[in-house]
């Protein structure tokens, strides 16, 4: 038995959490981090690719480079899923998600372009980079919308509530 944590001995709860607090807890653990692994699927099979990105609620923003694989994987089948977790310490520690969804990419000055670009925190990534950050540059901005989003937080066994969460878009 843990000491410190006993709550993470069996059994388990496995009650869902109410959605507003599971929307709230997703959202506030995709906005504290800026980095996720992106799955897409390439021409030669799966592309898995770290990326920074900008949370706006459940949406986020990526802005991938002109013409690499995932920018073309993503082209070519909108369907992605994306992996965002804490550091792991031990089970009282583990908290992550993973989401399914659809990346749309957004061309420069088109509907939702400039949303995009607020979100994103492109002034620091190209003041990073030693590039003219006195206006946007002309780049795609990519959305991703989840259809659905697997949440593991173990502290809520102590709640009450199973580990494992499911977010799905149509509730």
């Amino acid at each position: 038995m843990s000491q410190a944590f006993p709550w993470v001995e069996p059994p388990w709860p496995d009650k869902a959490l109410p959605r507003d607090q599971l929307e709230d807890r997703i959202a506030q653990l995709v906005s504290s981090l800026n980095m996720c692994v992106l799955a897409t699927i390439g021409k030669h099979g799966p592309i898995a690719s770290p990326i920074e990105y900008y949370a706006d609620g459940l949406d986020i923003y990526l802005l991938p480079d002109p013409g690499t694989p995932k920018l073309r994987a993503m082209q070519a089948d909108p369907a992605v899923s994306y992996a965002v977790h804490y550091p792991y310490h031990g089970w009282h520690t583990a908290r992550g998600v993973q989401v399914f969804g659809r990346a749309e990419i957004i061309e420069p000055h088109a509907p939702g372009w400039e949303r995009g670009m607020k979100v994103f925190r492109w002034h620091e990534w190209v003041t990073d980079l030693g590039m003219d950050a006195s206006a946007p540059f002309e780049r795609q901005v990519v959305k991703i919308t989840p259809d659905r989003i697997l949440y593991t937080e173990t502290w809520l066994w102590k709640l009450g509530y199973g580990a494992k969460q499911v977010w799905k878009r149509d509730g």
